[in-house]
């Protein structure tokens, strides 16, 4: 389970303002990748926070409506067409370096994964496997998460048949089969190799 200790540290460094910073939807063939940026308060810490990933849909919601309410939370997204320009990395970089933006002044930043994203405005941590290690890059986890579900249900209204509310964009058999049998929609990132081959 997550815990403070990556905060702590930095705490002993002299950095108050800590945001635990996450990305969700680099895999998937369809909508934004989304990132979030959240300073936690360690006062009103909100119960069961964990990696996005293990936690059911029923309890990422409740953790959401928890975090929104406790904690100082920037959302940010890259478009299809920043992914399809820039690459999905470079625009999983540039969301959040967006949501970074979004919370004002920091002194440190905890990002899940290998690499810090140029341009941010604040010194920073690469945490591999940060989501299971930081309570704020957990809590990041589920609001990226969360955030980027909505949207893609949203989608899935407008363009009915590829299941978006069900596989978020990924590439599931009945994505795969429905851009067969109805094409490409402007939500598809055209670069990825999939949707290209479809072109």
């Amino acid at each position: 389970m997550p815990d403070w200790t990556e905060e702590d540290l930095c705490l002993k460094r002299g950095h108050v303002v800590i945001a635990g910073v996450d990305e969700v939807g680099r895999g998937p063939l369809a909508g934004p990748v989304t990132a979030a940026a959240v300073i936690l308060d360690r006062k009103r810490l909100p119960e069961g926070l964990d990696d996005s990933k293990k936690l059911t849909l029923k309890a990422r919601e409740k953790l959401f409506d928890q975090i929104i309410a406790t904690a100082k939370v920037s959302v940010a997204h890259a478009t299809v067409e920043e992914i399809d320009d820039l690459n999905i990395l470079y625009a999983s970089h540039l969301a959040m370096q967006r949501a970074l933006s979004g919370l004002g002044s920091i002194d440190h930043a905890l990002i899940d994964g290998n690499m810090i994203p140029k341009g941010i405005s604040c010194s920073a941590t690469a945490l591999v496997k940060g989501d299971s290690r930081s309570l704020s890059i957990a809590a990041a986890s589920i609001v990226a998460k969360v955030t980027r579900d909505r949207i893609m249900v949203d989608l899935a209204q407008q363009f009915p048949g590829y299941g978006w509310d069900q596989n978020a964009g990924y590439p599931t058999k009945v994505h795969r089969d429905a851009l067969e049998r109805l094409g490409v929609t402007p939500h598809h990132r055209r670069s990825f190799k999939t949707v290209h081959n479809m072109l």
